[in-house]
């Protein structure tokens, strides 16, 4: 498998899963802004939709969308229990979460990220955020981790998407369940391996 990336992105997840999920893999590191992966490739060819994630399987497929590949991950190694079962009612959870992160946290940072977004759209995007992450706080509180004491592929997505709040600063003192929990998640060992691939710590 191939999983394309760019250093801190939302790619970091499938990132953090390939290394949770010990299956073997190689990466290739995209240039968002010009389009282009690190052996020169024009990774619209790749990915027409030209942002990342993006997964090659070992079949040929190309996967996108964090929550896809993240749940392909875990299905292919259900002894590691990155996922609950498909079909179980845990399974659903899980996937709201992931649907919730995407649509409900992910998004509301891009005006962040965005140096034409108005001061409006800004302001507007810290103040849902605020609200989405009270309802994370209280979803932690006595919880180690989203679906209670179990590691899941949705913890991977929250804490990447998380960690954009130093770089945009985004005040999460408020949070300090959220804050518990992002160290908690930040210190496992393949989140470690997958920060030190992309060059994020030392």
């Amino acid at each position: 498998m191939k999983l394309y990336f760019s250093p801190g992105a939302c790619s970091l997840s499938p990132h953090i899963i390939l290394q949770e999920s010990g299956l073997p893999f190689t990466t290739e590191k995209v240039d968002l802004r010009s389009k282009l992966t690190a052996s020169g490739a024009d990774y619209t060819q790749i990915n027409p939709k030209g942002y990342v994630p993006a997964l090659e399987t070992d079949d040929g497929v190309l996967l996108t969308e964090v929550p896809v590949i993240v749940q392909y991950l875990a299905d292919k190694v259900p002894e590691k229990k990155l996922a609950p079962a498909m079909g179980s009612s845990e399974r659903y959870q899980m996937m709201s979460w992931l649907n919730f992160i995407g649509t409900e946290i992910h998004k509301d940072y891009s005006p962040l990220f965005n140096p034409t977004a108005s001061d409006e759209s800004k302001e507007n995007a810290r103040q849902n955020l605020t609200k989405r992450y009270s309802y994370v706080e209280s979803m932690l509180d006595g919880h180690g981790y989203l679906m209670g004491t179990q590691f899941s592929v949705a913890d991977a997505y929250l804490f990447v998407v998380t960690n954009w709040a130093g770089h945009l600063k985004f005040d999460l003192s408020a949070f300090p369940q959220l804050a518990a929990y992002q160290r908690r998640v930040g210190e496992r060992p393949a989140v470690q391996n997958a920060l030190k691939a992309e060059g994020l710590i030392n």
